[in-house]
């Protein structure tokens, strides 16, 4: 592909990171190194440590892609990093990405803006595990980590409050539970996608960890009508309202048995998962925009002042 000045920017895809989500964020970042030579760009892969700031002045790249996941590179502290390096980066700046990752301020946002959240609350993890916080049934996770951090189910029949296991931070959301299925809408830009439908198969048991024995995504979901604009909707009023850029994925509960009334928003992840199986890439390709298209299209958006 053509670069506008002609000359083939140098890009850095930063990846890895010290969160619990290494791993996930190692394959993101690769897949969009590849994507992005294969579109004519000038790459390096970085995996971030705390050297981080040193390698970056080495390097000098003209665009930083930022594939980390979770804590440092999806709360605004790496986007703050390169705010101060003057680095044009991608996905959401310093404000957005702390507001989006904090469960709990991004739910008020959400409320603010008329936006359906369910009841909630933060709690030391000691009042959670000694007693019921709230009326059974409801949800105990971490209010701002990533997605392959614990989330426990306490159940209507549950005799006393969760155990939790020492991977859960000292402060943990409590949140109603919201039954029903799971759906998400990637927005680019300022257009929302499209609706995925998140069929897990197999489930949990009383007082478990939620662990998904694999999941099918339904693409687009086969859902009626009102709750297909409703979702892609309320995912870019939810964009527009934390002040994100670039790439952003929400997702949603729906119980089917209440309509309109029973569709929520969960929250709102500014550095998706960045596979060409991905929830957001798998989007955008029903939307005829290939991955490498898409790494580019993200590059191209990259800038300071996030």
């Amino acid at each position: 592909m053509g670069h506008s000045s002609g000359i083939t920017p140098k890009v850095a895809v930063i990846m890895g990171g010290p969160s619990v989500e290494h791993e996930v964020s190692l394959s993101s970042g690769r897949e969009c190194a590849a994507a992005l030579r294969e579109a004519g760009y000038e790459v390096i892969e970085v995996v971030a440590g705390r050297d981080l700031p040193a390698v970056l002045t080495d390097l000098a790249p003209d665009i930083v892609f930022n594939a980390l996941h979770g804590r440092w590179g999806e709360d605004g502290c790496v986007q703050g990093l390169l705010e101060w390096m003057q680095i044009p980066y991608t996905h959401s700046g310093v404000y957005a990405s702390a507001l989006s990752m904090d469960k709990q301020r991004s739910k008020d946002v959400y409320a603010t803006h008329g936006l359906p959240v369910v009841p909630s609350l933060l709690a030391e993890i000691g009042e959670v595990t000694a007693d019921h916080v709230m009326v059974p049934p409801y949800v105990v996770k971490p209010f701002n980590e990533g997605s392959s951090v614990g989330v426990y189910i306490v159940h209507e029949a549950a005799n006393g409050p969760p155990r939790l296991g020492d991977e859960m931070p000292q402060t943990v959301m409590v949140e109603a539970y919201a039954p029903g299925r799971e759906l998400t809408t990637t927005v680019l830009g300022d257009r929302p996608l499209t609706v995925t439908d998140i069929v897990t198969d197999g489930w949990y048991d009383y007082q478990a960890k939620y662990t998904a024995g694999g999941s099918h995504h339904v693409i687009p979901a086969d859902i009626p009508d009102e709750i297909f604009a409703a979702c892609m909707d309320y995912a870019q009023r939810a964009h527009v309202a934390l002040g994100c850029r670039g790439l952003t994925r929400t997702d949603f509960r729906w119980d089917e048995a209440r309509g309109l009334d029973g569709l929520i928003l969960l929250e709102t992840n500014t550095q998706p998962g960045m596979t060409p199986t991905s929830l957001a890439p798998e989007q955008a390709a029903h939307c005829g925009i290939g991955f490498p298209e898409l790494c580019t299209w993200i590059v191209e958006d990259a800038s300071c002042n996030r």
